[in-house]
C-alpha cells in the first residue's frame, strides 16, 4: 500500500512522519515493523565519503551487510562501478534519491517514510521513483508519502490519508479520486485555489520600451564551454525575453539550464555569440536553495535585512558580491594601462595625450548612442571625457560600465520607492508576511515558509522587469505555490521558471525552453503564439536600438506581409522558381514559409 498524506498548511505532515520514525506515535508497533525515513540530504561530515562507504556506514553495523552486498544492490539500481567510488557530493538529486531508497531497502524496511521525495528531481527521475515504489522491489513495503507534487501522488498513491483537526482519515484511491469525493479539498489539487495572496510590484518604466512584447534580454547563437571541459555545455542558443514572457526552462539535471540563465543575465560570458540586455533592465533571482540569500543575516529582522541590502541609493549589495561584478587582478591591470586620446591644448590645437582611467562616473544618451563619463587619474573634474560604450568595452571596462547601468537602474527604482519602515512592511505584507513579524522578529525565529517570503520580497524590492525562480516548488508549500502562481499571472513583467514540476509550469507559463543535447528548443502553445505575434506587431511600430542605443534596421518577416501584397509576391516568386532566377534572402524565406518550393 502507498498512502499519500494531505493536509492544510502547517498541519504537521512532516512532524507526523518524524514522530513515526522516532517511535513517538502511541500504539505504533515499533517492535514489529521497521520504519525508515528516506533522507536524500547529505551531512557535511559525510560529504567526502564514497557512495559505497556512505551506504555501508548506514547499514553494516545494524544489518551486518557486507561491502559486496552493498555494491550489488547499487548495481541493481543503475550505479556503475565508477559511480560507486565517487564522492556523494558529486551525485545529482536524482542519484541521491536512488541512493536513499537503496539504503532503506538494505535495512529491510517494512514502512518507507518519504517527505517530498521528488524535490530536486527532473521528470525522468520522478518517473524512476514512481516505477520503483510501484514495482516488484517494493511490493511488500508500505509507503507513507508527503508531497506537493500532485501528479506524482496521483501516480503512486493507492490511498489518501486526510490529516484534519488532529485526526487521520483514510480513503481508498489516489488524489484525483479523493477530490472527486470531497470537492472542498480541491485546494490540495488546484494551484489556483489558494487562500493566500501574493503580489509583485509593478516594474519600473524602461526607456524606449513601449510594449510588453519587446525584448529586454536576448541571446543570439550563443555557445559556452566551461574551462577545461572537452565539450561545450551549450551550442547555438538563441532566445529572447520580454516583459510579457512566461517561460518554463526544463531539462535533465546537468543539461545546462542554470548555465543558460547565467549567460542570459550576464553572470557568465559566452565563448561565441552575443547577449543583449537593456541597460536599465532589473531582474530578480531566487536560487534553488532559497535560504542561501539570508543565511548570513539571521540576526536581523526582515525589514533590517531589506534596508541593509538596498540602503538609501537602491543598489543591491547581494549583486555586488558576485564574481561577475568584482574586478579580477588581470582586469584591474588592463584598466590601469594608459589610453591615448585626442585633447585640446591651451592654444586650441588637437594633440595626442596618454591618460589613465580613474573611474566611470555616469551615463548619458546622445541621440541614439549611450556615452559614459570618464574621470582621469590626476586630472580635475572639468577635464572628464565622454566615450561611447562600445569603445570602452573594447578597452576592457565592461564591468565598470555594467556597474554604472546597475546603479542608474537602481536609482530610478529608489526614487519611486523610498525604503522607509512603513514601505518595507507593506512590501513584505504583499507576499504574505505579517507586518509585525517583518519588523519585530529576527529572521532566525521565522518558520521555513516565512523565511521564503523574506527572500521573495527582498528579490522583488527593486521592481524587477524579469523574475527568475529556480525550482520554486522545492521551497514553497502547496498553498504558497498557489499564491505564487496567481502573483505570476498578474505580474506586469517577465517570468522565467527553472522547474521540474509540470503542474506548476502549466499553471503559470506559455512558453517552454527545453534544454537538451547542448541546445535549447523553444516551444509555445497556440494562444501564446498569437499573443507573441501581436506583441511583435506592436514592437515593429517602434524604433529598435542595440546596447549602444544605435537604431537597428528591422528585419521583415513573411508573416508581416499583407494579403494583397502576398498574392502579388507569390505570383512573382513562382515565376522566379520556375525560371531558376536568383532571389533575395527575404524572398527565399517567404517562398519557404509559404511552401512554394514544393508546389
Amino acid at each position: 500500500m502507498r498512502y499519500g498524506i494531505v493536509a492544510a498548511k502547517s498541519a504537521g505532515k512532516t512532524t507526523l512522519l518524524q514522530s513515526i520514525a522516532k517511535g513517538q506515535v502511541e500504539g505504533f508497533p515499533v517492535d514489529k515493523l521497521k520504519t525508515v525515513f528516506v533522507h536524500h540530504d547529505i551531512q557535511a561530515s559525510q560529504a567526502r565519503m564514497s557512495v559505497t562507504d556512505f551506504t555501508l556506514s548506514s547499514v553494516q553495523e545494524e544489518m551486518g551487510i557486507s561491502r559486496e552486498e552493498v555494491r550489488d544492490t547499487l548495481d541493481k539500481i543503475g550505479f556503475t562501478d565508477e559511480m560507486k567510488d565517487m564522492p556523494i557530493t558529486s551525485l545529482s538529486g536524482g542519484w541521491k534519491m536512488k541512493l536513499a531508497l537503496a539504503r532503506a531497502m538494505l535495512r529491510k524496511a517494512d514502512i518507507l517514510l518519504l517527505d517530498e521525495p521528488t524535490n530536486h528531481l527532473d521528470v525522468l527521475n520522478v518517473q524512476w521513483v514512481v516505477d520503483y515504489l510501484t514495482g516488484d522491489v517494493c511490493s511488500n513495503v508500505t509507503s507513507l508519502i508527503v508531497s506537493h507534487d500532485t501528479k506524482f501522488l496521483d501516480n503512486v498513491a493507492t490511498h489518501i490519508i486526510h490529516f484534519d483537526t488532529l485526526k487521520l482519515n483514510n480513503y481508498k484511491g489516489n488524489l484525483s479520486k479523493f477530490v472527486e469525493r470531497f470537492p472542498h479539498a480541491k485546494a490540495y489539487y488546484d494551484l489556483t485555489a489558494s487562500t493566500l495572496a501574493f503580489k509583485f510590484p509593478t516594474p519600473a518604466p524602461l526607456d524606449g520600451v513601449k510594449s510588453r512584447g519587446r525584448p529586454i534580454l536576448s541571446m543570439t547563437d550563443v555557445s559556452f564551454t566551461y574551462p577545461g571541459a572537452p565539450k561545450p555545455q551549450l551550442e547555438g542558443v538563441s532566445i529572447r525575453v520580454s516583459m510579457a514572457s512566461r517561460i518554463a526552462c526544463v531539462g535533465a539535471n546537468g543539461a545546462g539550464k542554470s548555465t543558460m540563465i547565467k549567460l542570459l543575465t550576464g553572470e557568465l560570458k559566452p565563448n561565441k555569440g552575443t547577449v543583449y540586455k537593456h541597460p536599465n533592465c532589473n531582474f530578480a533571482y531566487v536560487a534553488q536553495h532559497a535560504f542561501h540569500h539570508i543565511e548570513q543575516h539571521l540576526n536581523k529582522t526582515a525589514v533590517q535585512y531589506l534596508q541593509w541590502r538596498f540602503g538609501s541609493d537602491g543598489t543591491d549589495k547581494e549583486a555586488l558580491v558576485k564574481s561577475t561584478v568584482k574586478i579580477s587582478e588581470e582586469e584591474e591591470k588592463k584598466m590601469k594601462e594608459p589610453i591615448q586620446i585626442q585633447v585640446e591644448n591651451e592654444d586650441g590645437k588637437l594633440i595626442k595625450e596618454k591618460r589613465v582611467v580613474e573611474k566611470i562616473l555616469g551615463r548619458r544618451k546622445q541621440g541614439k548612442i549611450l556615452e559614459y563619463e570618464v574621470k582621469w587619474v590626476n586630472k580635475s573634474q572639468d577635464m572628464n571625457s565622454w566615450f561611447p560604450r562600445e569603445k570602452l568595452e573594447e578597452l576592457g571596462f565592461k564591468k565598470l560600465l555594467d556597474d554604472v547601468d546597475r546603479r542608474k537602474a537602481a536609482a530610478e527604482g529608489a526614487f519611486s520607492r523610498v525604503l522607509t519602515t512603513a514601505n518595507a512592511e507593506a512590501h513584505f505584507e504583499a507576499v504574505g508576511l505579517d507586518r509585525e513579524l517583518a519588523s519585530h522578529n529576527r529572521i532566525s525565529s521565522l518558520s521555513g515558509g516565512q523565511k521564503v517570503k523574506v527572500v521573495l520580497a527582498a528579490a522583488t524590492w527593486s521592481q524587477p522587469h524579469l523574475i527568475i525562480l529556480d525550482e520554486p516548488t522545492n521551497y514553497l508549500d502547496r498553498e504558497a505555490l498557489g499564491a505564487l502562481a496567481q502573483a505570476i499571472n498578474s505580474f506586469e513583467g517577465g517570468v522565467c521558471l527553472i522547474t521540474h514540476n509540470q503542474e506548476f509550469a502549466d499553471a503559470t507559463t506559455r512558453e517552454t525552453w527545453v534544454v537538451a543535447n547542448h541546445r535549447c528548443d523553444i516551444k509555445g502553445d497556440a494562444d501564446w503564439a498569437a499573443y507573441a505575434a501581436e506583441a511583435l506587431e506592436l514592437a515593429a511600430e517602434e524604433d529598435q536600438v542595440d546596447a549602444l542605443g544605435n537604431k537597428i534596421e528591422k528585419k521583415r518577416l513573411p508573416s508581416s506581409i499583407k494579403p494583397k501584397e502576398k498574392k502579388k509576391m507569390v505570383k512573382e516568386l513562382k515565376k522566379k522558381i520556375k525560371d531558376d532566377l536568383d532571389m533575395t534572402d527575404f524572398e527565399e524565406e517567404c517562398a519557404t514559409e509559404w511552401g512554394l518550393f514544393s508546389a
